[in-house]
Parts: structure tokens; sequence; C-alpha cells
């Protein structure tokens, strides 16, 4: 197929990556062109210099960028993405985004004739190289037919999740989950330390146990040893997470106590210049304190 993506992040530049692998004529864009230089160094496929020259003739237009703003620039500004695709085709937003945004891109996709989707993923920086992400998928059942196959080049299951936006809201939950999940381990990886426990040992054989969780296999030791650099989900990231996640709670009425206490964690990392480290740095507030 002939594809276009929009956005080379961590996450966007081995996405793409994959797409091109399996055999798709793919069109890239990126706001540092650098970047996308770099992309067509290593994979098969051209750059453009704005979001609708790369999304002139693809079937699907895919954009992984950073926030709500970023989306709305690189699809519905005076270059974006819809002002030059073609009849018919497909955007699909892999952004973590607000689901408000989802619909408004559906909207103003189906008012010039494209399909949308919304389809944040989750997996990190690793599950994006090793094509292993989690993609959870808003939009039209007929939509999602058409970029599942797609997708599964870099998404280890790509699930429909309804309408637009569903896919949105879905990811919310991912992240609330998640930062559950770090606070949680950097409280009990800190006692484990206190306590003068082997924290090798208490992981391993806590992980055997009902406490077991990805995050404790995959971070325990980084977390035990205060490294937070160059790998996995930044701060920032996660604090831009929780907030969408805390906007649509007061819309819907849920009751996010927890996730208001991390995200005020997170914050305080940020205040430390820490907002490019990895999400599970909140144990440092804990081990220095």
């Amino acid at each position: 197929m002939k594809l276009a993506f929009l956005g080379l992040g961590v996450m966007g530049f081995p996405m793409a990556g994959h797409l091109a692998k399996a055999g798709h004529e793919v069109t890239v864009y990126n706001r540092t062109a650098a970047k996308a230089r770099a992309w067509t160094e290593q994979h098969k496929g051209a750059a453009k210099a704005t979001p609708a020259e790369a999304a002139a003739g693809a079937e699907i237009v895919f954009t992984c960028v950073g926030n709500d703003d970023d989306v709305r620039q690189v699809v519905l500004g005076e270059q974006g993405a819809l002002s030059g695709m073609d009849k018919g085709a497909l955007l699909v937003d892999h952004t973590t985004a607000s689901a408000e945004l989802a619909r408004e891109l559906d909207a103003a996709a189906k008012a010039k004739g494209f399909g949308f989707l919304d389809a944040p993923v989750s997996g990190g920086q690793a599950g994006a190289q090793n094509g292993a992400l989690t993609v959870m998928v808003g939009g039209d059942a007929e939509s999602f037919a058409r970029a599942e196959p797609v997708m599964k080049h870099y998404g280890r299951a790509v699930t429909h999740m309804g309408a637009a936006g569903n896919g949105q809201l879905t990811k919310m939950v991912n992240q609330i989950m998640i930062a559950g999940l770090v606070q949680a381990l950097s409280e009990g990886l800190n006692f484990a330390v206190r306590a003068g426990l082997d924290a090798q040992k208490a992981a391993q054989v806590i992980a055997k146990g009902a406490a077991q969780s990805w995050q404790l296999e995959n971070r325990w030791k980084t977390m035990a040893e205060g490294k937070f650099q160059g790998f996995g989900f930044a701060v920032d990231w996660m604090r831009k997470d929780l907030n969408i996640a805390l906007a649509e709670a007061k819309k819907n009425g849920a009751a996010l106590p927890l996730t208001a206490i991390i995200e005020q964690f997170y914050g305080q990392l940020n205040a430390r210049g820490a907002g490019r480290w990895d999400n599970t740095a909140l144990i440092d507030l804990l081990a220095n304190k």
C-alpha cells in the first residue's frame, strides 16, 4: 500500500520503519527535517516538507505526535494532512490525546470524505522497536478493517474498542493503571531497601506471586539502581496523559483520587528537572527525600 507517516519521534520512527520493512511505500514527514532524512537513510521511502505533501496519494495516513495542539497543527493546519489527502483515504492517529480531539478529527475527516481512527498505543519505545505494541482503536468498523492488517506490522494486539474516541478513553484507563502500579512498585522497592532486604531476591520472589506485573519484571532493577535516563516513557509524557484522564474524569464523574496524587508526584519530578526521565522515577522521590 501507499502510506504516509507523520511524526518520527521515539515511537513513530520505528513504527514507520516496520511499515517500510513490510514492503509498503512509505512517505514520511517530521517537523524536524533532519529526523525525516535520518529515517530515509535507514529505510526505503521518501520525506516531504509538509504534512499535506506527505499525505498526497496515500491510502492511509498515520500520525504520531505530541499532544492535542500538535495533532491539530499536523492534521488541520493550512498545510495539514487533510488538505493533501485524496478522497476515500483513511487517517489514523496514534498520538495519545483527548477523546474530544478524536471526535473532532472524526467529524472533520468525514466532512471531507475521509475515514478516521483514533489508535493510541501502549508498549513504550521497546514495544515500538520490537513491533510489539498494543493498539487501542476507536472508529467505525469498516475503517478498522482496512487499517488493522497494516497496524499489525507493529502491533501484537490491535483491538477495536468502538466509536471514535473510545481508543483514547481506553488509553486513559491504561495510563491510570500504570501510574498506580509504578507508585506501588516504588513504595515497595523503597521499603525493601530500607528494611535491609536483598532487592533482587525480593523482586524475583514477588514476581512469582500475585503482585507480578510487567512493570515489576522489567523495571525493578533500574528503579532500585536509580537509573531513569535513555529508555522508557518520559515523566513529562505520563504527566500529560494523566492530566488528560483527570480532565475526562471531571466530565464523566469518575473518581480518580490516586491518579490525582500521582500526577502531583510527577509534577515534583518535573520541578527537579527530571521531566525527561523514565516515569518509574517516582521512586526517586522516596529514595532521595
